[in-house]
């Protein structure tokens, strides 16, 4: 077997392993109460600790897409349009407007 294939599988058995773990875990969860709740929540969080580190750390083209997408957010409450006008805005910022 070449290194390569042996990569592959070893990577396989790694992407496998890691899925089977989640599931196994995530049945044992708790599906009512506190605990629950947390972890109701938790992607929201992390997802909110992860823009805040990208805005903080960002240029003035971030900062403007992060401030039209809040307003949209609030206006629309829908977040495929809120991640469109995010994702175009920065594109054209970056593309046409530079500062």
């Amino acid at each position: 077997m070449t290194d390569q294939w042996f990569l592959i599988c070893a990577l396989a058995v790694g992407t496998f392993s890691i899925r089977f773990g989640g599931y196994l875990l995530g049945s044992k969860l708790p599906t009512t109460g506190a605990w629950a709740t947390a972890f109701a929540v938790l992607p929201g969080c992390l997802l909110s600790a992860l823009l805040a580190v990208i805005i903080a750390q960002g240029s003035k083209e971030e900062w403007i897409a992060a401030s039209l997408c809040l307003g949209v957010a609030i206006l629309s409450r829908n977040l495929l349009l809120t991640m469109t006008i995010g994702i175009l805005t920065v594109w054209l910022l970056r593309s046409y407007l530079q500062f």
